[in-house]
Parts: C-alpha cells; sequence; structure tokens
C-alpha cells in the first residue's frame, strides 16, 4: 500500500522533535478511527525513527488503514535536547500525541515502540489514555516502567532467542500485568528480529485489525 509521507519538526518540550508524518493510501472524506505514535530503541545506541523493527510497526498499521507519527527522541537527528533517561522521551511521545490528536481530532491515539522505545511507549499510554498499545521487545530492567498498567488492548511480540532482553523476564514481567498483554511470542527471533520482520508485521497488523473490529460492535 503507498504512503504519504511528510518530514517535519514539532515542537516538544525540549526544543523540536523530528517527525515523520506517513499516511497509507489515498486521501479520503473519512478521517482515520486511530493514529499510530511509534517510538524508537535507545536513543544512545543508535535507536533513530528509521529502526527497522520501527518501520515494520508503521507499516503494519498502515495495512489496516491507521496513520503514523514515526519521532526521533530528543538529542536524536534534528531532535533537539539531551538524552532524557526514558522521563524526558516519554515527555517527547507525549506530545508527539498531542500533535496527532490536532491533527486527527477525531481518531484515537495509539502508542507503538521497540526496546527502550516500548518501555517509553507504555508509559505514554497510560498517561496519554490511548486507546491500544504494543509493545516489541520491551526493554524490562533496562528503564524504569511503573507500576501503572494501560487498560487499552495490549500486545506484546517477544523474541524467545532475544539476546539483549531476556525474554524469560519480559515474559514474566507481562505475566504480573493485571491486566496482562495479549502475548505473541516468536521462536528462534532475535532482538532485531532478523529475517522475522514480516511475521512481526502481520501480528501486529492482526492485532490491530482485532482492536478496530471490536470498537465497532455495539456498546464499545
Amino acid at each position: 500500500m503507498p504512503q504519504r509521507a511528510q518530514r517535519l519538526l514539532l515542537p516538544g518540550p525540549a526544543g523540536v522533535l523530528e517527525t515523520l508524518i506517513e499516511v497509507a493510501g489515498e486521501s479520503s472524506a473519512e478521517p482515520p478511527p486511530a493514529v499510530g505514535v511509534v517510538c524508537h530503541p535507545h536513543p544512545l545506541y543508535g535507536g533513530t525513527l528509521d529502526n527497522k523493527v520501527v518501520h515494520t510497526l508503521s507499516r503494519a498499521l498502515h495495512q489496516v488503514g491507521i496513520p503514523t507519527l514515526r519521532f526521533n527522541f530528543r538529542g536524536v537527528g534534528q531532535s533537539t535536547g539531551e538524552y532524557g533517561h526514558g522521563n524526558g522521551e516519554t515527555q517527547d511521545a507525549l506530545a508527539v500525541v498531542a500533535a496527532a490528536r490536532e491533527r486527527w481530532p477525531a481518531a484515537e491515539p495509539w502508542l507503538l515502540g521497540f526496546s527502550f522505545g516500548g518501555i517509553v511507549a507504555l508509559r505514554a499510554a497510560v498517561q496519554a489514555r490511548a486507546g491500544c498499545l504494543v509493545t516489541v521487545a520491551p526493554a524490562v530492567g533496562r528503564i524504569e516502567a511503573g507500576d501503572a498498567v494501560p487498560r487499552c488492548p495490549w500486545l506484546l511480540v517477544q523474541g524467545d532467542a532475544d539476546e539483549v532482553i531476556d525474554p524469560r523476564e519480559v515474559l514474566e514481567w507481562a505475566a504480573a500485568a493485571q491486566p496482562a498483554p495479549q502475548l505473541r511470542v516468536l521462536p528462534g527471533a532475535s532482538h532485531f528480529f532478523h529475517g522475522r520482520l514480516p511475521e512481526l508485521r502481520e501480528a501486529v497488523a492482526a492485532f490491530a485489525r482485532e482492536v478496530l473490529v471490536a470498537a465497532r460492535r455495539p456498546g464499545s
């Protein structure tokens, strides 16, 4: 599905945030039901909005007609500021959510994130009262997740051959959450999902369809 893309600098809490807005398919008179804000991995270890997993998460939402905003955390690319130890980056994500709400007032904000960005997305989803959350190989133990758990539909995707984040620790953490996320474990998948990105994309797209269908049911 073709995308229309726009790069711009959005106002953020530490200056500006380099952001890529992508809309799937042709323009429509109908507003989208949701908009995805996608958070990248650790900014001190090469994480950017162009990370291949982040790109895959965006494409998954485009498959179901949901626009996305990928952005660079403070201090990355053209985004100004310095590394904020997760707290600053959570505020960055919330600023992008606010921009998404301004652009699409009727769309529900969804948060998605990979690794470090997965925990940031979790924290931002709770504060923003997001309609959906997707965390991929979240950096459990590397950044404080806090005690709050989102009440929205939540998908956690984890490779069981993750060489960066201990999969057992992630699964134990997920099992302790109340309510617990929907879990998808990809056997043999590494932290960066080498050779497994199509599976990741389809898992996220399928979950997004489930959430959209549920939202259309009477009484939702």
